[in-house]
């Protein structure tokens, strides 16, 4: 018992001395994971494929991100919390009622969530390694969508990464300038990220409603 509180108050400690970057990065991870377990839903896949859809699109970007800026060891090894974000994520698909979720709209808006704070992340951890501006901006919009590129590819589906008529990297792309342009001014970097996932998410949200889309080749 002694063991089990003092692993309870361990885990209280890290939550409670987590810095914004973790913060960001765990909410992506579980929105992602969410993400990708409500598509396994969408697919009539069973429960060990939701963990599998879940865990790509949470970690497969920002996995590829960190393999091309020569991050050892990749960020979700041995990180206990994030594999248990994910299991929660498939546990409380599983639990909520089909009927109750409109699939489309609520894999929207999360991955639309998880895009935006996964491009500021991968921004920031892309600068902290050395990168300059215009490729950060570039291995952030990998790590916010690679993971859904990839389960969309297990899932057999068009990615939406490649889809006509929705900006999907371009909105991460556009938030990554801003984020840039706003770290070589000097302004504080928990604003700059902060305002890098509104912009990503509002542009993608925008682009739906209004169907606003690049032009074709």
């Amino acid at each position: 018992m002694k063991s089990s509180h003092r692993q309870v108050a361990e885990y209280a400690f890290e939550f409670k001395s987590m810095d914004f970057i973790q913060v960001i990065s765990y909410f992506g991870t579980f929105v992602f994971a969410v993400t990708g377990a409500l598509k396994a839903r969408k697919y009539q896949m069973d429960i060990l494929g939701a963990a599998v859809m879940a865990f790509v699109t949470a970690y497969g970007g920002g996995t590829v991100r960190d393999i091309l800026i020569g991050i050892r060891p990749l960020g979700w090894m041995n990180d206990y919390l994030a594999l248990f974000l994910v299991s929660l994520a498939v546990a409380i698909v599983f639990m909520l009622n089909k009927k109750e979720i409109k699939f489309q709209r609520t894999i929207f808006i999360t991955d639309a969530m998880g895009l935006g704070f996964f491009t500021a992340l991968g921004i920031f951890k892309s600068v902290q390694a050395g990168v300059n501006g215009g490729y950060a901006i570039i291995m952030g919009t990998i790590g916010a969508t690679f993971g859904g590129l990839l389960a969309d590819i297990i899932s057999n589906t068009v990615p939406d990464l490649l889809k006509k008529g929705e900006l999907y990297a371009t909105a991460c792309l556009i938030g990554g300038t801003v984020h840039i342009l706003l770290h070589q001014q000097g302004v504080d970097d928990k604003i700059t990220l902060v305002v890098c996932m509104l912009i990503v998410f509002i542009i993608r949200i925008i682009s739906k409603w209004k169907r606003v889309s690049l032009p074709e080749i």
